[in-house]
């Protein structure tokens, strides 16, 4: 049996069903390379540690319709995913004097047509805007990680809402986009849970591309690029069905251990999105950055969610660096057949 992890992806491609390799050349390319090195004197003498490297295999996976482009290297991707919970000062974590989201009615703006109320967050006018119509979403919880169905459908309940309000207040908007960044870094400058919505007159580039790769898709072969992906991904045993709508563990990853959440319509991915944040959890990922790839407001179609785990929070190194920012492909060392088969033990679980 092949195992299971990305150096395989050829040998499982070839072995794919003639309709499912059909749709793995309308959408990927891989290719495989050999790094090779010439290790110094000194680190000859540790043999059994530096030999591995002498010779490396890379893999490179290339999406034909989202451009997207990922390198892993086979020795990274070999490795474990780490189970732990990064040492993180408890106090910070806890709510504290001065938080300025722990008291939202008091201590932020709100939007000129007023906010938005839910059971477990409210809205508030985003003191420093990112564009003309931009809120957060704040939750009455201050610890940031959640991961419960029930929240994050109140989330977007109260996000959803607020984007039809923005609309009556500025009838040109109509590209609404939802994002939640936890903790330092994933960006959010405050500890307390929050997330963001905004809704523009002219969509965000990678809702544009997504929306235009559906498009496009669906006009030259006559199927639905989200589901072609995902059907690909689970004849590759990357994809998973849960409730009405699909987990994917991305061929193509923007960074560590990203999942894509597809589903019909916004309001079907709360139960996709607490089961990829439970994984989440019991992987020891502190810090993620999620976001939500809808049609405009009053078009009904397909939604996707993205979300990436953002490393270790008491790390002084980046996890982006200059080949992600201008070399336009990402370099990722967690594995995606690793992280689906995570998703399978905890859905074995219960």
């Amino acid at each position: 049996m092949t195992d299971r992890i990305i150096s395989a992806l050829p040998h499982l491609v070839e072995n794919l069903s003639p309709e499912e390799h059909e749709i793995w050349g309308r959408i990927y390319t891989i290719s495989r390379h050999e790094g090779r090195l010439i290790l110094p004197e000194a680190l000859r003498e540790e043999e059994a540690k530096y030999a591995p490297f002498r010779s490396q295999q890379i893999t490179r996976v290339t999406n034909l319709h989202s451009g997207e482009s990922t390198l892993f290297n086979e020795l990274r991707a070999k490795r474990p995913l780490e189970a732990r919970r990064d040492e993180v000062p408890v106090r910070e974590l806890e709510a504290g004097n001065g938080c300025p989201f722990c008291d939202p009615l008091k201590t932020t703006p709100s939007d000129v047509f007023g906010r938005v109320e839910g059971r477990f967050c409210l809205t508030a006018s985003n003191l420093a805007k990112y564009d003309a119509l931009h809120a957060l979403v704040i939750f009455r919880q201050h610890h940031p990680f959640i991961c419960e169905e029930e929240k994050i459908r109140d989330f977007l309940d109260v996000a959803q809402t607020w984007f039809l309000r923005a609309q009556q207040y500025d009838p040109r908007a109509r590209y609404p986009f939802f994002m939640w960044n936890c903790l330092w870094r994933a960006g959010a400058s405050i500890i307390h849970g929050h997330a963001q919505a905004l809704l523009a007159v002219e969509p965000y580039q990678s809702v544009e591309d997504w929306l235009h790769t559906c498009d496009s898709y669906r006009k030259r072969f006559g199927s639905g690029y989200g589901e072609d992906l995902f059907r690909l991904h689970e004849a590759l045993g990357l994809g998973r069905s849960y409730r009405e709508g699909g987990i994917l563990a991305c061929l193509t990853p923007v960074k560590e251990k990203e999942m894509m959440i597809l589903a019909p319509a916004v309001e079907n991915l709360p139960p996709l999105i607490s089961r990829v944040l439970s994984l989440y959890h019991r992987l020891g990922v502190c810090s993620f950055n999620l976001a939500i790839f809808q049609p405009p407001l009053n078009v009904s179609g397909p939604v996707m969610a993205r979300v990436v785990d953002r490393g270790d929070l008491l790390s002084r190194s980046s996890d982006i660096g200059g080949m992600e920012l201008y070399g336009g492909t990402a370099v990722v060392s967690s594995d995606p057949f690793v992280m689906m088969d995570a998703l399978a033990a905890q859905n074995s679980e219960g």
